[in-house]
């Protein structure tokens, strides 16, 4: 069994944001799944199997972390896109079924590949007591992206206090942090950090789903449908955004770093139930 990690939202191998992928026949036992994502131990790990009887689904895709199965993953999405459109499996659109309903990705020009995503819906919230000392900054508003995103999207007054931020991540659940860019002409419109301890993420590299609620936000504040986001971590990783409604469209480009063999099989036995 191949298992592959590819390096998402980046044109380079060592940035963007690593995701281990599998293609498997059919599914096994959920324990197996479970421990291969912690074994491999990254932000997420996704197994695609196909669904030849379904007319709405090429593939059905699951994401895990390496303590927590996540019901939206942008990068690993890409990942597992870039590693079929590899195989020749699939020239143009494939959809995939998942836990937030279809989703479906396209290659398109110069390597890349767009991810067609449910929008986020930002509902506006006052601002918890403690948050600015958790992050360490004043928050300028806060809104839920709703489930499957984040617990908050927090908006920061630029991109130099983003970029600087050290927060308390034992108070932190699962927070998007974002500014506009400081630089007119640095070739993105929007910075962002996001920060996942509740699912085993203290920062997150690169977060494709994360910019289903970043593009919208900053769409409404400047009228335009179409921005460019970077993701301030240490890998670091950029992510183009269109605004559609209800659908948010994702583009970015992947790396596959490693393709190896997965010797661990799901009839072999799980030393421990993860939980």
């Amino acid at each position: 069994m191949r298992i592959r990690i590819v390096d998402a939202f980046t044109d380079r191998p060592f940035s963007g944001n690593p995701a281990g992928v599998v293609l498997l026949d059919n599914w096994p036992q959920e324990d197996w799944l479970r421990a291969v994502a912690a074994e491999v131990n990254l932000s997420e790990t996704a197994f695609a199997v196909p669904t030849p009887g379904r007319d709405d689904a090429d593939y059905a895709l699951r994401w895990l972390t390496p303590t927590a199965e996540v019901e939206l993953c942008g990068h690993a999405t890409l990942a597992t896109a870039h590693v079929l459109y590899g195989n020749g499996v699939a020239p143009g659109l494939l959809r995939f079924a998942t836990r937030s309903g279809i989703v479906t990705t396209r290659p398109v020009a110069e390597g890349a590949i767009t991810l067609d995503f449910p929008t986020a819906a930002l509902t506006p919230l006052d601002i918890p007591p403690g948050l600015a000392e958790a992050l360490g900054a004043r928050p300028l508003s806060v809104h839920s992206p709703g489930p499957g995103v984040a617990d908050l999207l927090v908006e920061l007054a630029d991109e130099r206090t983003v970029a600087g931020l050290t927060p308390d991540i034992s108070r932190i659940g699962q927070v998007i942090v974002t500014a506009p860019a400081d630089d007119p002409g640095s070739g993105y419109d929007v910075a962002s950090r996001c920060f996942f301890p509740a699912v085993g993420i203290p920062e997150d590299p690169v977060t494709g789903s994360a910019h289903t609620a970043i593009g919208p936000f900053w769409s409404r504040r400047t009228s335009r449908t179409r921005l460019t986001g970077r993701q301030l971590s240490a890998r670091g990783g950029t992510v183009r955004m269109e605004m559609t409604g209800d659908r948010t469209l994702l583009t970015g480009t992947a790396v596959t770093v490693i393709d190896g063999a997965l010797l661990a099989g799901p009839g072999q036995a799980v030393g421990s139930q993860l939980t």
